[in-house]
């Protein structure tokens, strides 16, 4: 694929990003030598190398699962400034 200043315009558009002369030129050079590198990086032969699923070699460890009984409702009404019962009062929002 060819970098030039066409292509740098029409993905500066896209992106709706405004470069300067300078900057575009820049820009250009930049792309042509991520290019390049990903060009290098094909290069290289893998045929040998299997892919790498996991970093390390431990599979899934599971934990067993705990039931608790917390009592989460009791404490978030505790908490509340303005309660009643079950419900937590809050100023009225909506108007008429």
């Amino acid at each position: 694929m060819k970098i030039d200043k066409n292509t740098i315009d029409n993905l500066s558009k896209l992106a709706r990003l405004k470069f300067s002369n300078d900057e575009s030129k820049d820009m250009v050079n930049d792309l042509q030598k991520m290019l390049k590198f990903i060009n290098k990086l094909n290069e290289i032969d893998t045929e040998q190398v299997s892919p790498l699923n996991y970093i390390h070699n431990i599979s899934n460890i599971y934990r067993e699962d705990e039931v608790e009984n917390i009592d989460v409702k009791n404490k978030i009404i505790k908490n509340a400034p303005n309660h009643n019962s079950d419900y937590i009062k809050v100023p009225k929002v909506v108007k008429k």
